[in-house]
C-alpha cells in the first residue's frame, strides 16, 4: 500500500473522533486550545510548566481529556491515544498568514504527516490541520454538528488524514471549500481530491459522480 492510500487505524479513527468531539464542546465554551494527534514525525515541545498528571489514555479518560485540553499548552496524543503532555510549546513555530500564534503552532506541529486540531477563542470555530494544510472547518453551533464527528472522521480518514494530507500543502488554499455536510467545511483545490470526496458521501446514497 502507497503512503496516499494509508489512512488511520480502526483505533485512531475512535481516538480522531474525541479529539473532535472535545474541540467541539471546548469551541462551543469559547475556550481555546490544541490537540496534536502525532501520528507522524515526532513534534519537538518544551511544557510550560511540571505535569502533575500521569499520562493516560484518552479513550480511557475522554472526560479527564477534556478537562485537561483546557489548559494553556496543546495537548500531544501518542498513536495509541497516550496523552504525553498537556501544556506543551511547539518548538520553533512557523508562521500561518492572517493567523496569530495558535494557528501557526497548530500549523508547525502538522507538518510531517501529524494531525491537529485547534479551537478558537475569537470565531469558535475548530479547524484540522494535517501535513502544513488546513484541511477542515467545523462550526459548532450548527444545529447537530455536534452529532457528526463519526462522518467527520470518515472524511478525514478517507480525504483528509489518509489523502489530502499526503498529498502535501501546495494543492491547499484556505478560502476555498466545498460544504458537504452541515457546519463542516472541506478545504482543498484539486479535482481529483474533491470528486474523491463527493464520490465518498454520494456513495453512502447509492449514487456515482460522473
Amino acid at each position: 500500500m502507497s503512503e496516499i492510500d494509508q489512512g488511520l487505524t480502526e483505533k485512531q479513527k475512535n481516538i480522531a473522533k474525541i479529539l473532535l468531539d472535545v474541540a467541539i464542546k471546548l469551541s462551543d465554551n469559547g475556550t481555546g486550545s490544541i490537540s496534536v494527534f502525532n501520528i507522524g514525525k515526532k513534534v519537538s515541545y518544551d511544557n510550560l510548566f511540571d505535569s502533575d498528571i500521569k499520562p493516560f489514555n484518552i479513550l480511557d479518560f475522554p472526560r479527564r481529556f477534556e478537562i485537561v485540553s483546557g489548559v494553556d499548552g496543546a495537548c500531544i496524543i501518542n498513536p495509541d491515544g497516550l496523552l504525553v503532555s498537556y501544556s506543551a510549546q511547539i518548538k520553533k513555530c512557523k508562521p500561518y498568514k492572517n493567523y496569530g500564534c495558535r494557528h501557526s503552532a497548530a500549523y508547525t506541529a502538522s507538518l510531517n504527516n501529524n494531525l491537529v486540531i485547534i479551537t478558537s477563542e475569537e470565531d469558535r470555530k475548530v479547524r484540522v490541520f494535517k501535513n502544513g494544510a488546513l484541511i477542515m472547518q467545523i462550526d459548532p453551533t450548527e444545529k447537530e454538528v455536534k452529532h457528526k464527528t463519526k462522518e467527520a472522521v470518515s472524511l478525514l480518514e478517507s480525504c483528509g488524514a489518509g489523502t489530502l494530507g499526503t498529498l502535501g500543502a501546495s494543492i491547499f488554499i484556505p478560502t476555498f471549500g466545498i460544504t458537504l455536510i452541515p457546519g463542516i467545511i472541506i478545504f482543498g483545490s484539486s479535482h481529483y481530491v474533491l470528486k474523491n470526496i463527493i464520490n465518498l458521501v454520494m456513495d453512502k446514497y447509492g449514487k456515482e459522480t460522473k
